[in-house]
């Protein structure tokens, strides 16, 4: 089914995250158990499957951007409460966290001009509404993480990939 009108990046809880914490999943050899501070008065955690494209769980430590509102899951008998963004490259081989701007706080919302809104409180599975809307997350040529080109960023500035330059975002 295709994208409506409402079915804009503004649904998306995206915030600035910080990964406290960041261990191989007791169960899943290719899943990392984060703890990430997203603002709220714990941290959330988080199964993430970057093993293989960061196989240093202590480069994950630091800031981050999190989808903060796609319904827990249970991965591998470990909950998962939120989404680490991040930029692939076309060749699939360069995986990398997507930066919040220098000066963010974890919380801090992040937006895309144009697309203005209330996240949903939780996004519906059933309703496919992350599926239709990632498709446009890019990053572009200077390296911006964007949403049908509209920069993602917060009151401090935009958000980026340290290295992937017209790659996607996932």
């Amino acid at each position: 089914k295709p994208a409506t009108a409402e079915d804009t990046v503004a649904r998306i809880d995206i915030r600035v995250g910080r990964i406290l914490e960041a261990s191989p999943h007791p169960d899943a050899e290719s899943l990392y158990v984060e703890k990430i501070d997203v603002g709220e008065p714990e941290p959330r955690v988080v199964c993430s499957g970057l093993v293989k494209a960061i196989p240093d769980p202590a480069k994950l430590l630091g800031p981050c951007i999190v989808i903060c509102n796609l319904k827990p899951v249970n991965m591998r008998g470990v909950k998962s409460h939120a989404m680490v963004l991040c930029a692939t490259d076309d060749t699939k081989a360069v995986v990398e966290l997507v930066m919040p701007p220098e000066g963010a706080a974890p919380g801090d919302r992040v937006v895309c001009d144009g697309f203005e809104g209330e996240p949903d409180a939780q996004l519906n599975p059933k309703k496919k509404v992350w599926e239709k809307i990632q498709p446009d997350f890019s990053t572009s040529a200077d390296g911006v993480a964007t949403w049908k080109d509209s920069p993602m960023k917060t009151d401090k500035g935009v958000c980026t990939a340290p290295t992937v330059r017209g790659g996607t975002l996932s």
